[in-house]
């Protein structure tokens, strides 16, 4: 069976508004802390993505029952009965390690492989594991294995996170929130995504606060209920469409986003250039002008400069006068995309952790092959400004992080089809 390949006619402008649809990286931990409520749980706002799919099979696969209804998925946790992943649903998303914490939380004993995902370099899930085995688990490792167990009775802890891990925090809060003590993390991840998962938890009843700071609390309760809740929109989807119309000199107006997630991103645009606009639910962009170079870009947790958004504005820069040099602080490989924007002409050289673009008149369209996500959504932007026909192939890895891309892409203007 051949696989499908974006098929890109570069070289136009684009302008025109699009929807922003909910955040990946909030609703795969929302859907794994369905399972807490054991009840039935409407999440709303929820993307048609491959990673969506890989959570609810794995729900399936638990015992709860699952349907789709439009833009809301329904989750029934009142059924679940297994405590065990196998390896191949966990091998499909690096997420699924979150299903480790709400397991645990939930049935006080979980067996699960080590995740797999896109190859962004070493993520190791130590402080998961670390955070876990504060709050009484017992966690053994063996073959890639883990075999996990909680007391009967979370009692709380207090710890201090070495760095903040957005997994590890998620992790905790998820096998916390169902206990009788308090549980307090310091150096949390401060992450929009976390105040979303939350936001969820406390809908169903969960006592968690100082959510998006440093320190979360949770307060166990004895039991959480089903509830209804729309998940926040995707900062990076919406990071994407902004380079889209940035490298081809054009406008776009976001609708249904929150611009008070994104102050780090938007900088960035408006360092290289660009006109950036926020109201309250929705920011315009005008790249009318010729793009300019960033002196330096660091990736930095939040609020900082997203490490899913560096790839995305490396392919921008490209387009743009001057040097650029971007340091990468979070994943070490995370220049994947680098030796295939080369292949369209960019001149990028990355070692180590930094990467220097020098801006060029031109890209020109080429045959290019996406190696994980983020990258493969920066090939689609430069094939957008190369002049003649691009090709990206490994979709599935597109697939993941954005729903119908090209459809979004087709909507602002762009020439591009799946083939």
């Amino acid at each position: 069976m051949t696989e499908s390949k974006l098929y890109i006619e570069g070289g136009k402008r684009l302008a025109g508004e699009v929807f922003v649809h909910g955040a990946k990286n909030s609703v795969l931990p929302v859907l794994a802390a369905t399972l807490l409520s054991g009840g039935v749980c409407r999440i709303e706002n929820c993307p048609e993505l491959s990673d969506v799919y890989s959570s609810t099979r794995i729900l399936r696969s638990l015992g709860c029952k699952c349907r789709r209804e439009g833009s809301a998925v329904e989750v029934d946790a009142r059924t679940l009965s297994g405590c065990e992943i196998s390896e191949d649903l966990m091998r499909e998303m690096r997420s699924s390690i979150v299903f480790l914490g709400a397991i645990l939380g939930r049935l006080r004993r979980c067996r699960l492989s080590f995740p797999g995902g896109c190859e962004l370099g070493p993520r190791p899930i130590d402080i998961h594991l670390s955070g876990l085995r504060k709050l009484g688990a017992k966690i053994t490792e063996a073959h890639g294995v883990l075999d996990c167990s909680m007391p009967s009775a979370v009692t709380g802890a207090s710890m201090t996170l070495p760095l903040p891990s957005v997994g590890a925090t998620e992790n905790i809060m998820l096998a916390a929130v169902l206990g009788s003590g308090e549980t307090v993390i310091r150096n949390a991840a401060r992450e929009p995504e976390i105040s979303d998962l939350a936001g969820f938890l406390n809908a169903c009843g969960a006592k968690i606060s100082g959510q998006g700071s440093a320190t979360v609390v949770i307060n166990g309760v004895e039991s959480l209920h089903g509830a209804t809740y729309s998940i926040m929109p995707d900062r990076i989807v919406a990071a994407t469409y902004m380079g889209a119309a940035a490298i081809t000199n054009g406008e776009v107006m976001l609708r249904g986003v929150r611009p008070a997630d994104m102050h780090s991103t938007v900088s960035a645009f408006e360092q290289a250039g660009a006109g950036v606009y926020p109201y309250s639910d929705r920011i315009y962009l005008s790249a009318k002008k010729p793009l300019r170079a960033i002196k330096t870009l660091r990736t930095a947790p939040y609020p900082g400069f997203p490490t899913d958004c560096q790839p995305i504005v490396m392919a921008v820069l490209t387009k743009a006068r001057g040097t650029s040099m971007i340091v990468e602080n979070i994943f070490e490989n995370r220049f994947r995309a680098a030796p295939e924007l080369r292949r369209l002409g960019a001149d990028i050289k990355a070692e180590g952790r930094v990467a220097v673009i020098e801006g060029v008149p031109r890209l020109s369209g080429a045959a290019t092959v996406a190696s994980d996500l983020r990258a493969g959504a920066a090939l689609v932007l430069g094939g957008l400004a190369a002049e003649g026909v691009t090709t990206v192939s490994n979709l599935h890895y597109i697939d993941r992080g954005y729903e119908a891309l090209e459809s979004s892409l087709r909507a602002l203007g762009a020439r591009i089809r799946r083939i």
